[in-house]
């Protein structure tokens, strides 16, 4: 593996040498592996065709998650956070069973594989934020609140330098189980209308400082749904970062972080 320098970076393959980026880098490597056609067709590859769909059907299950709280992941996520997801859901569906290549995934078997996820690894929900906090959630699931008492910022948050205000915020995100369908080759939703909805509810503005009031964030998915037994309902917290100019508050780019506090 080698770094592009120069002013025009490159992407594809080119005189047998791939260009891709990876990390924000820029990279370069030989490509000297099999063509996509032998990977499909070749009897030897049978394993990696099945590696594939596998892989392809838990990229999809990590896509449905991020489309649910799509509006967060600008300033929560890390830049390695797609790829944390597919892996998670992978996981997810190597404890399933059946035939390689067609196994289920199923978040709802598992949940609690989902819990304590951090959005970004290098800004570590848990170590920003250690004020205590409860939880609890509607039996139909379509409501989950987060619940954190009067506490002192200054000895719960760890603020970036420059931050005046903080919000906290709490999100919900339903993936469904997704099942292997020969008809489209491809893994598909086994409860397509409630896959990927999505709730975001956020604090007002508070000051960094001595004291901050209790705060109650309530997140509803519209229309109140009974979600459905082979769904999972993710719940989240974060806090974004802000610093006041005269009567305007700037959100941060960066240093904002959430993770799963909750799977049910």
């Amino acid at each position: 593996m080698s770094k592009q320098k120069g002013i025009i970076k490159l992407e594809g393959n080119l005189g047998g040498i791939s260009f891709y980026t990876s990390g924000g880098q820029h990279l370069a490597r030989l490509a000297n592996g099999p063509s996509k056609e032998r990977i499909a067709k070749d009897p030897a590859f049978k394993r990696t065709r099945e590696n594939n769909k596998e892989f392809g059907g838990s990229a999809k299950a990590g896509k449905a998650l991020r489309l649910s709280m799509s509006g967060l992941l600008q300033t929560m996520a890390g830049t390695r956070f797609t790829a944390r997801l597919t892996a998670l859901f992978k996981s997810i569906n190597l404890k399933g069973i059946g035939h390689r290549g067609k196994r289920p995934i199923a978040p709802s078997l598992h949940k609690a594989m989902l819990k304590n996820l951090e959005f970004n690894k290098k800004v570590s929900f848990s170590t920003v934020f250690s004020a205590p906090f409860s939880l609890a959630n509607d039996p139909d699931r379509f409501e989950g609140t987060v619940t954190i008492g009067v506490f002192s910022p200054d000895s719960a948050i760890s603020p970036p330098a420059g931050a005046t205000h903080f919000k906290l915020v709490s999100a919900l995100g339903v993936i469904s189980d997704y099942l292997y369908d020969a008809g489209t080759n491809n893994y598909e939703p086994i409860v397509p209308d409630q896959d990927s909805l999505g709730a975001t509810t956020s604090s007002n503005m508070l000051p960094l400082g001595p004291t901050a009031p209790a705060v109650i964030l309530t997140a509803t998915i519209a229309g109140t749904p009974v979600i459905d037994s082979e769904c999972t309902v993710i719940q989240t917290l974060g806090i974004e970062f802000y610093q006041q100019v005269g009567t305007d508050f700037y959100l941060f780019a960066q240093d904002n972080t959430m993770k799963i506090v909750n799977s049910f």
